[in-house]
């Protein structure tokens, strides 16, 4: 309780410093996104025991109708829009101070970058002796996978981080149009991919989608869009939405549901874009009321605490959940015996979620302090060649990190050895201390 009230104290005290020119209403979407990506993945995420063995449910897949649902909890397009935001508001700013690129970025890659250590190296240590603690390798690999899920998400933001100046550029110079040639590019990728049978070039996705929602971004503090216009997008995205899903291939959920053909998010497709223009307009309408909201004391307390240890959430939140389940079958399957999607196990959800969160706290307590460990660091200097492997390496182990895990059924390490080293080593190129000290730190 103690330390409870001393990080709110805390968040108080940097509430009550708020400049009058800030847009509070950035910073809470900024929240309330990484928020929904949390509980849903708690939500879906519906292991039971079948026969005597665990199943790895997904509540989209035993629940067809829940796929709908993923209109509310996928709003990673929101985490773009505010990126968008901040970063145009950041680099403008930079470039008027006479910074360089390089700082610029490595700060950034810096503040993301750091808090992601002590998780690699405990789930590295965990693949590497939880074998030799009785864990069969399939179970580690599937624990570890599951909880650096979250970890895709930050490579794909990374690289859309490091074009700023560039997309930056191009929203100056052609406004609403860089956005609508994003749309044109998305959309002539999925033709290709889905009509004329190109798979790879799906991954191109990655870059018009979030790229598009992101130079909206850029938009918004401008106000560009307006008021009608930001209805016409929530109103125009939502109908592309509708007609995409109705008429054309691509499915309900707005995320991979196992057995399915089309995913929406990986690769991101026009449905998610369709979803992303939705909300981006809905958000810019409800602007105005949220920012009165948010001059209330308690609840501008509340964003400032919550953003204080966002990345320590959203990157911890599915160990929190692992470890509940591990826990619950070493009880002898504790609430495990619940069929998901039933009255029963709807009801049990308040009380799992609870359990979630309490095994989460100890985890944001110990590791939020990662997050500021890399601010204040935008000034030093590195060599572009170190700047640029860093990235490609970070942003590769990530990716593998998400798509194939870390730990490996086979071999003589139970660990892929290479896919660890590809961030730890880029994280160190730009300016980190070696890994053991880490190690340290933690215990």
């Amino acid at each position: 309780m103690a330390a409870n009230s001393k990080l709110w104290a805390r968040a108080a005290g940097l509430a009550q410093q708020t400049l009058p020119s800030r847009n509070r209403y950035v910073d809470f979407l900024r929240a309330l996104s990484i928020l929904a990506v949390v509980v849903g993945h708690w939500l879906v995420a519906a292991p039971y025991i079948k026969d005597g063995a665990v199943v790895g449910g997904h509540l989209l897949g035993i629940l067809p109708w829940s796929q709908w649902l993923t209109w509310l909890f996928q709003v990673m397009p929101l985490f773009f829009l505010v990126g968008g935001y901040s970063n145009g508001v950041s680099w403008a700013a930079n470039r008027r101070d006479g910074g360089t690129y390089i700082g610029w970025y490595a700060g950034r890659l810096r503040r993301l970058v750091w808090p992601l250590m002590p998780l690699f190296v405990i789930w590295t240590l965990f693949a590497l002796f939880g074998t030799a603690l009785g864990v069969e390798r399939a179970i580690v690999k599937l624990a570890a996978q599951l909880a650096l899920v979250p970890v895709w998400f930050l490579a794909v933001y990374l690289g859309v981080a490091a074009v700023v100046p560039w997309s930056w550029a191009a929203w100056r110079r052609w406004g609403l149009g860089s956005i609508a040639a994003l749309i044109l590019g998305a959309i002539a990728v999925d033709v290709a991919r889905l009509h004329f049978g190109v798979p790879l070039i799906g991954f191109a996705n990655f870059g018009f989608v979030w790229l598009a929602v992101h130079q909206l971004g850029y938009a918004w503090p401008e106000g560009r869009i307006g008021r009608r216009g930001a209805l016409a997008v929530a109103l125009g995205g939502f109908a592309c939405l509708l007609a995409l899903v109705h008429f054309g291939p691509y499915p309900v959920a707005m995320i991979g549901v196992p057995g399915s053909d089309l995913s929406n998010s990986m690769p991101p497709t026009l449905a998610l874009l369709a979803l992303g223009l939705t909300q981006t307009g809905v958000a810019l309408l409800l602007e105005p009321a949220a920012r009165r909201w948010l001059q209330r004391p308690l609840v501008w307390t509340a964003v400032v605490l919550v953003n204080g240890m966002i990345m320590t959430i959203y990157l911890w939140h599915l160990t929190a959940f692992v470890l509940v389940m591990v826990a619950a079958w070493l009880a002898g399957g504790l609430g495990l015996h619940v069929t998901p999607g039933s009255g029963a196990w709807w009801l049990a959800r308040p009380l799992w979620f609870a359990v979630y969160v309490l095994a989460l706290l100890p985890m944001i307590a110990r590791f939020s302090r990662y997050e500021n460990m890399g601010r204040g660091s935008n000034d030093r200097e590195l060599p572009l060649w170190r700047l640029v492997v860093a990235l490609v390496m970070i942003c590769i182990g990530l990716a593998g990190t998400a798509a194939i895990s870390i730990a490996s059924p086979d071999g003589v390490t139970g660990v892929r050895l290479w896919l660890v080293a590809m961030p730890v080593v880029g994280a160190a190129l730009i300016g980190f201390g070696p890994v053991h000290s880490l190690a340290r730190r933690i215990g």
